[in-house]
């Protein structure tokens, strides 16, 4: 769990920035798996991976530090979306309870991510639009 810094800034563990970072840059890794072919899904998950250098405050000092661990297991889809949506779900808990001010911000951050990658190519993919719903389900919690 984090600590608050003399400016009332919370400091967050490695764990938890990793929890972070997990989330984050697996949403742009997913939006990319979800969007077949090798141009389309190098573009989908590079422009998720630039949404989320906009990020600002805490979540964008987080997404901006160099991921220490970071690591994607798994061989499919699904088993990389598990541990993505634990990431996401443990960090929208960690947010409310550290520092709830930063809640919005993460999900805007990673909705503009998701945003991004459907739009890196143009037409209807319903593979990567059923990501996109899956991860926007799991922002939406409250």
């Amino acid at each position: 769990m984090s600590k608050q810094t003399t400016t009332g800034i919370p400091t967050l563990t490695a764990d938890d920035k990793l929890t972070l970072q997990t989330a984050a840059h697996g949403v742009a890794v997913l939006m990319a798996a979800s969007d077949p072919g090798a141009i389309s899904s190098t573009k989908a998950g590079m422009a998720a991976g630039k949404a989320l250098t906009a990020a600002t405050g805490l979540v964008g000092r987080v997404l901006a530090e160099k991921p220490k661990g970071l690591k994607f297991n798994g061989k499919s889809t699904a088993d990389i979306a598990d541990q993505v949506f634990d990431a996401i779900l443990r960090s929208l808990v960690l947010l409310a309870a550290e520092a709830p001010e930063e809640t919005d911000n993460f999900r805007a951050t990673l909705t503009t991510a998701v945003h991004a990658a459907r739009q890196a190519r143009p037409g209807a993919n319903p593979a990567q639009a059923a990501m996109a719903d899956k991860i926007t389900d799991l922002l939406d919690r409250p």
